[in-house]
């Protein structure tokens, strides 16, 4: 019998100009499932309609001068009223390239949160009187510059509905994804066997399922240490792990 999710376990209120965007995650995908399950919730405020100026632009000029235009004040901060009056003790963030990066370490806390506001910004920002009075955290997916808060706040739902129970089918598949232990994934390999002359590992073909386990780990721990040492700093490393990472260490001295 399929397990039923009764009450909503992720509640998001985004705040923006281009609603319409969002059909990516709230029409496809696990995203899209998880909605219909009413696992996850995701509402839609359009900045617009706070706004009294005609054509409903929400933007003006800067003081001080400069290029480009800012989100304007009122409009911006009557939005995150009303959101705010719907939903008590939310989180509000602001999706902006000068704010923390977010990484999956932080999903479990922000699970607990239950509800999240994002602002996605547009323009060259939002009045900083905004950020100082209603924005509770900035969040960032990296050292880039976007033209807007959408596609962040897109891919940080996508992130965070991944580790709600329901979401994805299979909970070791979230379990062993990258980053979840602070390790690269190992490589996958599907059929055929052989495809222009490059071979599946024979490992993976013996059936043998503790050697497959362990050239997976060794692969994952390789893959780390060459693309993201970084992570390698963070983790506290088994002996077994230790072993295997410094098996593949004397190889590569070996071979060089």
């Amino acid at each position: 019998m399929k397990k039923k999710y009764k009450k909503t376990l992720m509640w998001f209120e985004i705040i923006t100009i281009f609603p319409e965007m969002f059909q990516a995650i709230t029409d496809y995908g696990v995203t899209g499932k998880a909605i219909k399950k009413n696992i996850i919730h995701i509402n839609l405020c359009n900045l617009r309609n706070f706004s009294k100026k005609k054509y409903k632009s929400i933007d003006d000029r800067p003081y001080g001068g400069g290029s480009g235009m800012l989100m304007s004040f009122q409009p911006l901060y009557k939005a995150i009223q009303h959101v705010k009056s719907k939903i008590k003790n939310a989180i509000v963030i602001y999706l902006s390239p000068q704010g923390t990066t977010f990484k999956q370490e932080k999903i479990p806390e922000l699970i607990k949160r239950k509800k999240i506001i994002f602002v996605c910004g547009r323009y060259e920002g939002i009045d900083q009187r905004i950020i100082d009075d209603q924005i509770d955290e900035e969040w960032s997916i990296g050292d880039y510059v976007l033209t807007g808060g959408e596609l962040a706040g897109m891919i940080i739902i996508d992130s965070i509905s991944r580790f709600l129970p329901g979401v994805v089918h299979k909970k070791e598949s979230v379990e062993k994804d990258s980053f979840s232990k602070y390790l690269l994934d190992y490589p996958h390999y599907t059929r055929p066997e052989t495809i222009k002359n490059m071979k599946v590992p024979s490992v993976l073909l013996s059936g043998h399922h503790d050697n497959i386990r362990i050239w997976r780990l060794q692969e994952s721990l390789r893959k780390t240490w060459i693309k993201r040492p970084d992570l390698l700093k963070k983790k506290t490393l088994t002996q077994e792990e230790k072993s295997l990472l410094n098996d593949f260490k004397k190889k590569l001295k070996k071979n060089n």
